[in-house]
């Protein structure tokens, strides 16, 4: 523990050369963290001044120049590696029963901020008190789980002759859902108004409906169809759970995701819980929460097909997408249309209709970006045409 002297039994002052040398170039953390090497271990000056001098030489090397037109650069770093990706992925969420979409499928539901995803998952955290005991995970997870009577179901028969419908209650299934018969005849009691909703007397997982006015044949899929969809127990859109074991604890990974009901369970750890819907994220959490999850599913699917890509870039298209404070598409119903300039609209898509809605509504251009100076010619506000010099030949004397 020399760490409190090693500074004072050198000649030089460690922590002041840092803060000249590095103070208005290095991000706070690279400091601090420099600060920290030179406490817990003797450095020479030299060494010392070599560190800062590959420090500053990183800084330079990955400092983005003036004028760089950053877009134009992230559109080209994500768009190339992307066409290297597959068009139809699914992988195994960890288990045989779920699956995720990826690849190029999912980096298209991302940018085009889809309000629901092709396969919604949730990734659920337990308290300290749960998160070990796999039977209080299975607890948790049949209450949460969505039962439909389908779910339950052996068979159902429709009998035109005696007027009824008779549901064969899978046994096996009732006891894996945690789920008894009295649950489901008041579920269908409550349905069926115009019928009587009984439990057969030969087979105690035999329910009748029997209905006061016939069946109508022609109707008789879609009541079928109703009686089978009805939901006994569990969250509305969480239609199966899978109970993992990561590390030392039990985490529920649901096919689905209701963010804002799944939270107010009182065994869930509400601060961790995770879902890849971004657009529930935004509603739920708000437009922070889902910039950072745009970010990381972004790059999940990126590094998932082995494609790197500076996080910079990605960051650039998320925070394009979030800036309004709501998620918007790159698309022309999205990023597009929020474009002050009438010719960079036009440029995009729908060009004649674009022009013509700009022309109705008296929209001025000021030939400001990019892509309005290359329509009419101008210099590009980029690179070096984004410097603006003004000469006076004339000198003080000569005036």
């Amino acid at each position: 523990m020399e760490s409190s002297n090693t500074l004072q039994s050198t000649d030089f002052n460690s922590f002041e050369i840092i803060e000249k040398r590095l103070g208005n170039e290095a991000p706070q953390s690279i400091i601090d963290e420099l600060k920290s090497i030179v406490s817990k271990y003797k450095i020479s000056k030299d060494k010392l001044e070599e560190m800062i001098n590959r420090i500053e030489r990183e800084i330079e090397e990955n400092s983005v120049e003036p004028g760089e037109p950053v877009g134009m650069v992230a559109a080209q770093s994500i768009g190339e590696p992307s066409t290297q990706m597959t068009l139809r992925t699914f992988h195994y969420a960890g288990v045989r029963e779920l699956n995720v979409t990826l690849g190029l499928p999912r980096l298209i539901e991302l940018v085009d901020a889809k309000k629901t995803p092709s396969t919604p998952l949730t990734y659920i955290y337990l308290k300290p008190e749960y998160r070990n005991s796999r039977e209080k995970a299975i607890e948790v997870a049949r209450r949460i789980e969505m039962t439909k009577v389908l779910n339950v179901t052996l068979r159902i028969d429709i009998d035109f002759f005696n007027n009824s419908i008779n549901i064969i209650l899978d046994r096996d299934m009732l006891e894996d859902k945690g789920v008894d018969v009295e649950e489901v005849l008041k579920v269908l009691q409550k349905a069926m108004k115009r019928a009587r909703v009984i439990q057969s007397e030969n087979n105690p997982y035999e329910i009748i409906i029997q209905f006061e006015e016939p069946i109508d044949p022609t109707k008789v899929e879609k009541l079928r169809e109703k009686i089978l969809n009805l939901r006994i127990k569990g969250i509305k859109g969480i239609n199966k759970v899978i109970i993992q074991r990561r590390g030392d604890e039990y985490i529920l990974v649901c096919e689905g995701s209701n963010l804002s009901e799944l939270m107010q369970i009182d065994e869930v750890d509400y601060k961790r819980i995770r879902t890849n819907n971004v657009k529930e994220v935004e509603e739920v959490l708000g437009i922070e929460a889902a910039r950072a999850l745009l970010i990381e599913e972004i790059m999940n699917v990126l590094e998932e097909q082995g494609l790197e890509v500076d996080i910079r870039h990605v960051m650039l298209v998320a925070d394009m997408m979030t800036r309004t404070g709501t998620v918007k598409q790159i698309g022309r119903h999205g990023v597009m249309a929020i474009k002050d300039s009438p010719l960079a609209k036009a440029a995009f898509e729908v060009t004649v209709k674009n022009l013509v809605n700009s022309a109705a509504r008296g929209e001025v251009d000021k030939i400001a970006g990019i892509t309005e100076s290359v329509i009419v010619g101008n210099y590009i506000p980029a690179g070096t045409a984004k410097v603006g010099l003004v000469f006076n030949p004339y000198t003080k004397s000569e005036r």
